[in-house]
């Protein structure tokens, strides 16, 4: 029984492994989208309250 458990061990670290070099690998072309749009968004905020501020 003991050896089983140790054999567990390297097949439950590569089932980790698997699912995290899953999760790495993933598409993150959505997220950068949604980024661009939201600096696009925070340079016009800027632009525009850089007109009256009246701080030198």
């Amino acid at each position: 029984m003991a050896a089983l458990v140790w054999l567990l061990i390297p097949v439950a670290a590569a089932v980790v492994a698997l699912l995290w070099g899953t999760w790495a690998a993933r598409n993150r072309k959505a997220g950068d989208v949604s980024e661009l749009a939201g600096y696009a968004r925070f340079r016009e905020a800027m632009e525009r309250s850089d007109s009256g501020t009246g701080v030198s």
